[in-house]
Parts: C-alpha cells; sequence; structure tokens
C-alpha cells in the first residue's frame, strides 16, 4: 500500500480501531477540497491495530471533537513536509454539539436552534451530563 506524505495538514494518529470513520464524520471531512487518507487497522505496538487520517490541508480542527471521540489520538501538525507540533488530547471539560441529548423532555427537543452543550462530571467514568435536563451521555 502506498499513500504519500502530506507537505501541509494533519496526522490523526492513534486513533481507536474503528473509530476512524466517526473521526471523518464528525469533522466532516468530506466536505474538503483535498486529499484525506483514512486507513483502518493499522499495525500499533501500544494498542494492536489504530486508525490514522491524514489531512492534505492546513484547517481548523475541533480537538474537543477528537477529544470527546478518543481522547488517546495524537494529532501531529504538519507544514513543508515536517511535524512541528505534536497535540496530545485529553477530554474536554465541555462539548456543543458534538452528540444530541436522547431525553425527549429536553429543551433541546422542542428548540431545535439551541445548542446541544454537555459538561464532563465524571472524568474516571467518562459521563457527561446535558447542561439542560442533566440527562447522563457516557461514552461508548
Amino acid at each position: 500500500m502506498n499513500i504519500d506524505s502530506i507537505k501541509n495538514g494533519y496526522v490523526i494518529d492513534h486513533i481507536k480501531a474503528g473509530r476512524g470513520m466517526q473521526v471523518y464524520n464528525q469533522l466532516r471531512l468530506n466536505e474538503l477540497d483535498c486529499q484525506v487518507a483514512i486507513i483502518t487497522n493499522a499495525k500499533s505496538q501500544k494498542s494492536g491495530k489504530k486508525d490514522i487520517i491524514k489531512i492534505d490541508k492546513d484547517i481548523p480542527i475541533d480537538l474537543d471533537v477528537l477529544g470527546f471521540i478518543d481522547h488517546n489520538i495524537t494529532v501531529n501538525v504538519v507544514k513543508d513536509d515536517t511535524i512541528i507540533d505534536k497535540r496530545k488530547l485529553s477530554l474536554p471539560e465541555k462539548i456543543v454539539n458534538v452528540a444530541k441529548c436522547n431525553n425527549p423532555r429536553c429543551i433541546t427537543s422542542i428548540e431545535k436552534d439551541l445548542d446541544h452543550i454537555f459538561i464532563l462530571t465524571d472524568k474516571e467514568n467518562e459521563v457527561y451530563r446535558c447542561r439542560y435536563c442533566e440527562m447522563s451521555l457516557k461514552k461508548k
């Protein structure tokens, strides 16, 4: 398999195997007019298998979205064929419009233009709660 290196952009590495498409969809990478490579089930010494995404364009990336999906992800920033920065992620304290509240009585079910906001309430168990109704959202 031959995947070109990227000149300017990002390498999103150490994505838990099977979550690469979730990252792709959440970041709306399908809307980009550039090369995007998704590598699934790549060999990893640390975890056995991992997914990797290469983006050949310098775009804004929402690190909170990535941290929510998988806080073990590493984002490598590439400039002129060289990694200039390596960003480690953590669970974000707050996520906005990344997940939807499943409570049918929540105000977000009625007010369609209202942001879906979740606050991290239990870091150890990765539990978020809806800002409006307190419904819990446990990460899978």
